[in-house]
């Protein structure tokens, strides 16, 4: 259990690190990184890739390119469990693996033209995800537990996601040289290259490990056939403890909040800019796109990175209290992001479109004192420039809590999910997750981005709720024996 982590605190700053954290964290992080950034780079090209077919006249392109997305989406929702089931049964080194090859298969689909083969590929790459998602980090918990290493989980998590910012920087950066030589395909076929590093590493690195029973993490070979994890086992699992319930709901709302917010900022970003450099020209302004999106991955970078200082405990006494200060849990620091996170997506889009500002301030105004305050207000923010900036800074916000997320998620997972169903269960969230993405981007049309990112705020509104509950129940069951929750894990 946690027991690594109280030792630390008694003996202050002389603290060694495990050699066996040392190198499981090596081990991981080196094939997470590559097959990261073969992910990061088809990102920006998407687009570009597939609507540069022809599927029988340009007018198509938009509606295929958007068929093709939900292709890989939808995939990812129907096969994800079963993905996820056959992952915890034979293996997640072998679920690593498969997600190479898949991917790479996805992404060699894209130098073709015939529309089955795209459609295929985008299967493959949404088998792929899921895969993504679940088996490097089951793979991770469940040989921490084999080394007795739970402990170090939350600053692997850390440590992945805050270089994984970085990894999304240089991929940009790389996707762009090699579509400037290659065309939309360059990046794709870089992508093959990573993707074969990252797999040729887990096979070398990695030792196999399969789920092991609902008590323990090894034990994995002697499951016999009968006893490999079924889809309906992993939701009585679910049912059964509302901790798992509540961590799963975080994952699939503020997930779901995230995909939409990719979606749409774009347009959102764009708008604002438009509207206000209008003043200066006449000529449309192009949006750094880039640029924005390498500010937005050092957004997670610093979030990534606050998760880090704030829930490891370091050991180090407070100065003016020469209290020792402790690490803040896992459970309330992601009550704060996620309010966070909901505040700022709650902000910008109410700075989309400048017609609201005024409404929200008269409404404000009703109080004497802030009337007078609000009406100097209401003017400067109703300013294409300050629109702009509010909104900026809300995106940003947004995504460093983006950077929180990840780490934070990934730690409650390793905590709450058994270890006998771990990728099922993961997946089974993303159901409801893609569910949500689709819905808003089939009616966008009705909603607008405004809408959207109003959904986006509605379901960060109900995550924050969730890990209040959370946080609630652990505080309850922590009060009622201190030591048995690492006792029972």
């Amino acid at each position: 259990g946690g027991g690594g982590m109280d030792k630390g605190d008694s003996s202050g700053v002389a603290r060694k690190k495990d050699p066996n954290v040392i190198s499981l964290q090596g081990r991981f992080l080196v094939v997470f990184w590559l097959l990261r950034m073969a992910d990061w780079l088809q990102g920006p090209y998407f687009y570009q890739v597939y609507a540069s077919k022809n599927f029988g006249g340009a007018s198509t392109a938009t509606t295929w390119v958007s068929r093709l997305f939900l292709t890989g989406f939808a995939s990812t929702a129907l096969f994800g469990p079963l993905v996820g089931r056959m992952c915890d049964a034979y293996g997640r080194k072998a679920g690593t693996l498969a997600f190479s090859l898949l991917y790479a298969l996805g992404a060699s689909s894209t130098r073709s033209n015939v529309l089955g083969v795209l459609l295929l590929g985008r299967v493959f790459g949404g088998i792929g995800t899921s895969l993504l998602f679940s088996a490097p980090e089951a793979w991770l918990v469940g040989e921490a537990g084999r080394l007795d290493v739970g402990s170090s989980l939350g600053e692997t998590f850390g440590l992945a996601y805050a270089g994984d910012s970085i990894v999304a920087i240089l991929a940009g950066k790389m996707a762009g040289m090699a579509a400037s030589t290659r065309g939309p395909t360059g990046p794709f076929e870089l992508s093959v290259v990573f993707l074969a590093l990252g797999g040729l590493l887990a096979s070398f690195l990695w030792k196999e490990n399969v789920a092991g029973g609902a008590g323990d993490g090894g034990g994995g070979d002697v499951l016999k056939d009968d006893a490999k994890p079924t889809i309906r086992d992993a939701i009585a699992v679910v049912r059964s403890d509302p901790k798992i319930m509540l961590v799963g709901a975080i994952q699939s709302m503020f997930e779901a909040a995230m995909y939409i917010f990719v979606l749409n900022w774009p347009p959102a970003v764009s708008g604002a800019i438009e509207s206000y450099f209008s003043k200066f020209s006449t000529s449309s302004s192009a949006t750094p796109y880039g640029t924005v999106f390498s500010c937005f991955m050092a957004c997670c970078l610093l979030g990534s990175t606050l998760f880090g200082r704030l829930t490891s405990s370091t050991g180090r006494t407070d100065a003016r209290t020469g209290k020792v200060r402790r690490a803040m849990s896992t459970e309330g620091f992601a009550v704060g992001m996620l309010a966070l996170a909901t505040t700022a997506m709650g902000v910008a889009t109410l700075s989309i479109g400048t017609s609201s500002v005024p409404l929200i301030l008269a409404r404000l105004t009703s109080l004497p004192i802030l009337s007078a305050i609000c009406g100097k207000i209401s003017l400067s923010l109703s300013s294409p420039g300050m629109v702009l900036s509010v909104l900026m800074l809300s995106l940003f916000l947004f995504e460093s809590c983006v950077g929180m997320y990840f780490p934070t998620i990934g730690t409650l997972r390793s905590k709450y999910f058994p270890d006998s169903h771990r990728s099922v269960v993961m997946n089974l969230f993303g159901i409801p997750l893609n569910a949500m993405v689709v819905t808003v981007f089939l009616s966008i049309e009705k909603l607008g981005v405004r809408g959207a990112l109003g959904v986006s705020t509605a379901a960060l509104a109900v995550a924050t709720a969730c890990g209040l509950k959370l946080k609630g129940l652990v505080e309850g069951e922590t009060y009622v024996d201190k030591g048995r929750i690492e006792a029972k894990e």
